[in-house]
């Protein structure tokens, strides 16, 4: 999501940015026609014996919406044949070859005959890598191929979007045999040893600036509580670490426009918003009522959303304060679990679809209203922006992005634009929740703070000036 609305974000402001990124099994090359850009890349694999290449093929496929061309490395065994994005124990494999990869398709296209027949010198100033998958691209630039005359003068952006994940090993269990500290070779491709590198580290390290997805976040990942045994390093390196918050694309993200609603609405007609809440009452075969609060979540069901601070509070807040549950998402067994059995207590009341679901969470959002985000830590969180476009007020735990976007309601001044809670508790929550439904029986108080959480600009806009200014600033140096 962020790649899509970003590239599109930057274009509109005369930024030519491209987008590099493997070839899976899911793309249909039947909707999304492509041609072949590059034929047989040789992709060293870091053998010390010379010619062990991986060939691989480069197709591009231009989005007739943003004009953003899409580069994608094609090789059957590590993508197409996958039926999932990422998951696999050869992951850093899979990943190493497309951070290669593209350094290696990068000098290919400045070599005779030249394969861009438009474009023929065409080289990035700056290359965005995007978590640990492509971490080793900044580790590869400045050493294997700091010679190189093509990819020389090439600067690197490291954003990291969740710092937890940092591979397929478990970085917070890491033998000293198996420690990484960044500096060493990356190891080959087919190397036992290339699981245990830690390509988040390599990415900080050699990377020319990092930044996350909201300025809290940055701070906080700078603590042992949140720095998932990076802190010290951040902190080392904290004069290049920058924070820059997610944004939303409001040409898709629109309850005006939306085609997946039922009943489109806008701040000027929120009469239609009340009748997504009746539908979203039926399809969830709840009672219904226009009165009765929905408190919403649209949540991946993992121990980072703070799903376990529910499992005392949930079934009190339904037969206390008389209100109804939904949630979308899918995740781990036992919050599964725990909410199949909420939901066969109390079947009128509580809503549940456990597995992911697109097009079901607009429902969500255009129908509750409050919508629950209790993270235990959240880098940016899209969804509470989500739902406030579509008139949903959130409660949230002050952390992270959720911090940086959620401004706490004060009745006193009748300002902030949701519920926010700090402590990292089930009471806490609770709090929190009890004040949003207290708010919610006076409807004049409540209408108006549905219309300020509305009128907040989240858009993409905003946010590619700033990487706009942060690109500008590195090429400078």
């Amino acid at each position: 999501m962020v790649v899509f609305s970003l590239t599109r974000a930057l274009k509109k402001i005369g930024i030519d940015c491209q987008i590099f990124m493997p070839k899976y099994g899911s793309i249909d090359e039947k909707k999304y026609k492509m041609e072949m850009v590059l034929e047989g890349l040789k992709v060293p694999t870091g053998e010390n014996r010379e010619g062990e290449f991986l060939i691989c093929n480069v197709k591009r496929h231009i989005s007739p919406e943003s004009g953003v061309p899409v580069y994608f490395l094609e090789n059957m065994e590590y993508y197409e044949k996958r039926s999932n994005v990422y998951g696999y124990s050869d992951d850093p494999t899979r990943f190493t070859i497309l951070s290669k990869g593209v350094l290696e398709f990068l000098i290919k296209s400045h070599q005779p005959p030249l394969i861009f027949s438009k474009n023929p010198r065409w080289l990035p100033d700056i290359i965005n890598c995007a978590d640990w998958h492509t971490g080793a691209l900044p580790n590869y630039l400045r050493t294997v191929y700091k010679d190189d005359l093509v990819l020389s003068k090439i600067k690197t952006v490291f954003s990291i979007h969740n710092l937890i994940f940092q591979g397929v090993f478990d970085h917070h269990f890491v033998s000293q045999m198996d420690f990484d500290d960044g500096k060493s070779p990356i190891a080959p491709f087919f190397s036992e040893k290339l699981g245990k590198q830690n390509f988040m580290r390599r990415g900080i390290i050699y990377s020319d600036t990092v930044n996350t997805v909201s300025e809290t976040y940055t701070q906080e990942i700078m603590t042992p509580e949140y720095g998932e045994k990076l802190d010290e390093l951040l902190k080392e390196v904290r004069t290049k670490v920058f924070g820059i918050l997610n944004g939303l694309d409001y040409e898709q993200i629109n309850p005006a426009t939306d085609k997946l609603l039922s009943f489109n609405f806008s701040i000027s007609n929120l009469k239609n918003r009340a009748k997504n809440k009746i539908r979203l009452q039926k399809e969830f075969n709840l009672e219904c009522s226009s009165d009765k609060p929905i408190l919403g979540m649209v949540t991946r069901l993992d121990e980072q959303k703070g799903i376990d601070l529910l499992f005392p509070i949930l079934e009190i807040l339904i037969t206390e304060f008389d209100c109804q549950f939904i949630i979308v998402g899918g995740g781990e067994g036992k919050y599964r679990s725990f909410f199949e059995e909420i939901n066969k207590k109390f079947p009128k009341e509580v809503g549940c679809h456990l597995m992911p679901d697109f097009s079901l969470s607009r429902h969500v959002f255009a129908g509750c209203d409050i919508f629950l985000v209790p993270s235990r830590f959240e880098p940016c969180g899209i969804t509470q922006m989500e739902a406030m476009r579509y008139g949903a007020i959130p409660v949230v735990r002050k952390t992270g992005g959720l911090a940086d976007t959620v401004e706490d309601f004060d009745p006193r001044t009748n300002s902030g634009i949701g519920f926010v809670f700090e402590k990292f508790s089930s009471h806490a929550l609770f709090g929190a929740i009890v004040r949003a439904l207290e708010t919610y029986k006076y409807q004049k108080v409540w209408q108006r703070l549905i219309k300020r959480a509305m009128s907040v600009n989240f858009s993409w806009e905003a946010s590619a000036q700033k990487y706009l200014n942060l690109y500008n600033k590195i090429i400078s140096l």
